[in-house]
């Protein structure tokens, strides 16, 4: 009688219809489970490392107003720089009211300026034309000075005509009275070098040195301003003039201050 083979324990049957009571693992299973710890462990570990990092990332990198902050601080010993700020700035706004005070002051002056440029020109605007009319009032003076008075009395035409030139002089003399311009006539004045021209010196004893003997053009004046000398003859040879009085200008001078 043949006896019947044993069956292993740990060993399946041939149909597999057994569970192995203690089953040893072999040397290829126990490699693959390390080697599936580690890489678990490897992922875990980077998760963490890269949460970590992402984290001082996010909330522990501080911003560009910090670091710069940081950086002057530590530039002067660590000490507070708030007050060294508020003086800083303090400067600077004392510096631009400066700033603007001085623009405000010169607007001010253009101002001015401009506004008596603009009085003066308004002023003074008549001298050109005035200037002009000059040799006009010249002309009809003289013309009513060459005609003698019985010459006049004798020839009626001629007397109608010189009161039409008197009248016509007569206007003319308004028209620059309306407009601040007026003759000058200094006979029997000292001589004045700032309104008067003088042309020749005369003999003259009874009257003292320098003074307007005749007047051979009038002289005008737009206001304060001078449009044009007194053209006359001054006297010589006269008593000087008084104590501590100054001496005549030399003859011929003249101002040449014109509006």
């Amino acid at each position: 009688m043949t006896a019947e083979p044993k069956h292993n324990a740990h060993t399946p049957d041939r149909h597999g219809a057994g569970e192995p009571a203690d089953r040893t693992v072999g040397p290829s299973e126990s490699d693959a489970v390390e080697n599936e710890a580690a890489q678990v462990n490897r992922h875990d570990v980077t998760h963490d490392d890269l949460a970590a990092e992402s984290g001082r990332g996010a909330a522990g990198e501080p911003d560009a107003t910090t670091v710069e902050a940081l950086e002057l601080n530590e530039a002067e010993g660590g000490e507070d720089t708030a007050p060294h700020r508020v003086a800083e700035l303090e400067a600077k706004l004392a510096e631009t009211k400066n700033e603007l005070l001085r623009a405000l002051a010169e607007t001010e002056n253009v101002r001015a300026r401009a506004r008596r440029e603009k009085e003066e020109a308004l002023k003074y605007a008549a001298a050109p034309l005035a200037k002009d009319l000059l040799g006009v009032a010249d002309n009809l003076k003289r013309a009513l000075a060459a005609v003698p008075a019985e010459a006049r009395q004798g020839d009626d035409a001629l007397a109608q005509l010189l009161t039409g030139v008197e009248m016509t002089d007569k206007a003319l003399d308004e028209a620059f009275a309306k407009h601040g311009i007026g003759a000058i006539d200094p006979t029997g004045e000292k001589l004045d070098p700032h309104r008067h021209e003088a042309m020749l010196e005369v003999e003259d004893p009874s009257r003292p040195s320098g003074t307007v003997a005749q007047v051979f053009e009038l002289g005008y004046v737009l206001r304060d301003r001078l449009l044009r000398p007194a053209r006359v003859s001054v006297t010589k040879g006269g008593p000087k003039p008084g104590a501590g009085g100054e001496s005549p200008p030399e003859p011929g001078s003249r101002v040449d201050t014109e509006a």
